[in-house]
């Protein structure tokens, strides 16, 4: 079974979880779109439905779902978004698709967070797949040179790189930019999360701790439910 067979039966699983009258939070990036194809097909009444980034409001949009805002909407019943690693405890790294900003705010106001994937983002150390560290696009490279120390600290020897694309640097709906740090491993993610925090001019990082509460997970056999 392909990957994005597995990312379609996660996120239809997901759908499933909605129920009418909710305030739902749709993620970013491949496996998120199932869940927002999926949960639009249901024709739910009552929906209130905030994104994550503006790809994914373009395609709620499109798809006729109602959309909210954070500010109009603060309190999220539930949030379905997908993960680019999913490792023990259901700690995660997110970011991919460079909305890791905005899919933290909308995760920490949700009462409760489903993180879909597929069965190859399901790992037993967090690391291989490149942390997502979105940086204030002023005095980025000397912001940089803060974060590799920080790396440097936790026995992370590659330095983390500015993420580029066919046009130049890539942005976040935010303006901000997007570095990559290559770890390898994370052997302690909750200190590491709290060090790239304290740097000035990092605006979030992609180690989501404590904020899933289950994960559904598309394999060849159909879907697995994870949980802390």
């Amino acid at each position: 079974m392909s990957a994005d067979t597995q990312k379609r039966l996660a996120g239809e699983a997901a759908a499933l979880r909605v129920e009418a009258g909710m305030t739902v939070g749709l993620g970013t990036g491949s496996t998120a779109a199932w869940f927002v194809r999926a949960l639009a097909a249901r024709n739910l009444t009552g929906l209130r439905c905030v994104p994550t980034s503006e790809a994914t409001a373009e395609l709620a949009r499109e798809l006729g779902l109602p959309l909210s805002t954070l500010e109009d909407s603060p309190r999220i019943d539930l949030t379905v978004d997908g993960a680019d690693e999913v490792g023990p405890g259901l700690a995660l790294i997110k970011g991919g698709g460079a909305a890791l900003l905005r899919e933290k705010l909308v995760w920490e106001a949700s009462a409760r967070c489903l993180v879909i994937a597929d069965a190859a983002k399901v790992v037993q150390t967090l690391g291989a797949f490149a942390l997502p560290i979105e940086v204030v696009a002023f005095g980025h490279k000397t912001t940089a040179n803060r974060i590799a120390d920080v790396l440097i600290d936790h026995e992370i020897a590659m330095p983390a790189r500015v993420r580029t694309a066919d046009r130049g640097l890539v942005r976040t709906d935010g303006g901000n930019l997007i570095y990559d740090a290559k770890c390898g491993a994370v052997h302690d993610p909750a200190r590491l999360a709290d060090d790239l925090k304290l740097i000035t001019g990092v605006v979030e990082h992609g180690l989501f701790l404590d904020l899933a509460d289950e994960a559904i997970i598309g394999t060849d056999g159909g879907v697995e439910l994870l949980t802390p």
